[in-house]
């Protein structure tokens, strides 16, 4: 499903300061990088002519909230309001909107606006934005100042062309981490057009690679996943792996050299790409979705004797972010989730940083209140 915008280029640059009616709502956030997440007073913008307000039901933690909470990527303006996998009801809407209703179902991911003029943005890919889109949380917020603030929050002003249709057939609370984890794996499997016949490897069993098990497997591949402990082999079968490989066992990697069509690598620690890249059939590619600190060395030969590929994939635009919450809902995917009250996001912190989770925090945005 193919989303045009509603407003020109011309009409989005246009920044508005000028005493924009606001309103005060609760949030959840930190305003150093040392102290813990509670409770804020933030400022949204009243609803202009193309807005859509939510209120929030629920919204995953993405291992990103933590990094940028505490300021690991040297980016961070506090105080900070984390938060991009969104799902909330409609409570408002502007007088130009023409494709939500007030009391739909709604979701916002990673993004709350971009340029719209340059060649990835017409072309659907608004992740890719020439001039840097606006990310829902830690980005210049055009209308107010300043920067956005995300999903820990009552609720959130987002423009309709980057506001999600969101099914009511799923449970709410696993498909938050969609908006992120979902489209994160969705978009690099239909880019190399994973599907029947095709076997295909998955890396890690986390928050990221247990949606690229379903996913893939819903796409109608034989899906092989790799892991450092087999203890996890039981789960990733119930996930809806056809083969589990320990790859720290040298035997066991070398039956699969060469017979995969399509690796999808969702690992974010120091780990061996060649041994990967020598799983691939000519032609193959592995597709980098996790995010390591380091540089990960790969040798010359790893690729150039098998043609082989190596690349990397950020999310999805908003039209193919529809299109993967529309695949989900056909074929009844949500992730595997552990609901927890605001209270408990700093604790939630820290057993992220241990993978003491199976495989995604969300927040009932209720406890706020």
């Amino acid at each position: 499903m193919t989303r045009g915008f509603s407003r020109t280029g011309e009409e989005n640059k246009k920044t508005n300061y000028k005493k924009m009616e606001t309103k005060n709502i609760k949030a959840f956030g930190t305003e150093a990088a040392d102290a813990p997440l509670q409770t804020l007073d933030i400022k949204r913008r009243a609803v202009q002519a193309h807005d859509v307000e939510i209120e929030i039901l629920y919204c995953g933690i993405c291992h990103s909230d933590l990094h940028s909470a505490r300021n690991e990527w040297h980016g961070t303006i506090y105080p900070i309001v984390p938060g991009h996998e969104i799902v909330g009801r409609i409570v408002k809407i502007g007088d130009h909107v023409k494709n939500f209703k007030v009391g739909e179902l709604a979701g916002v991911g990673c993004l709350v606006d971009s340029c719209r003029e340059c060649e990835h943005c017409k072309n659907d890919l608004e992740q890719f934005c020439d001039e840097g889109n606006i990310q829902t949380f830690n980005s210049p917020d055009k209308h107010l100042g300043g920067q956005t603030f995300g999903g820990y929050s009552q609720s959130i002003v987002v423009d309709e062309s980057f506001v999600l249709h969101i099914s009511d057939k799923l449970d709410l609370a696993g498909v938050a981490p969609l908006l992120c984890a979902g489209i994160t794996t969705y978009s690099p499997l239909k880019h190399w057009k994973v599907g029947p016949g095709q076997k295909v490897g998955i890396v890690g069993i986390g928050g990221l690679g247990h949606m690229g098990i379903k996913i893939a497997k819903a796409m109608g591949a034989h899906v092989v996943v790799f892991t450092t402990n087999l203890s996890k082999t039981e789960d990733a079968k119930r996930l809806g792996a056809d083969e589990v490989v320990l790859s720290t066992d040298e035997a066991q990697m070398a039956e699969h050299a060469r017979s995969l069509n399509f690796i999808l690598d969702c690992v974010s620690a120091e780990h061996n790409i060649d041994a990967y890249l020598n799983l691939l059939k000519v032609d193959g590619t592995l597709t980098l979705v996790g995010a390591p600190m380091d540089p990960l060395p790969v040798t010359s030969f790893s690729l150039i004797l098998g043609r082989r590929s190596f690349s990397g994939s950020l999310i999805g635009g908003i039209a193919e972010t529809q299109e993967m919450l529309d695949f989900c809902a056909e074929h009844n995917i949500t992730a595997d989730i552990e609901l927890i009250g605001v209270n408990d996001v700093n604790n939630a912190y820290e057993r992220l940083l241990k993978g003491d989770i199976k495989y995604r925090f969300v927040i009932d945005m209720a406890s706020l209140q």
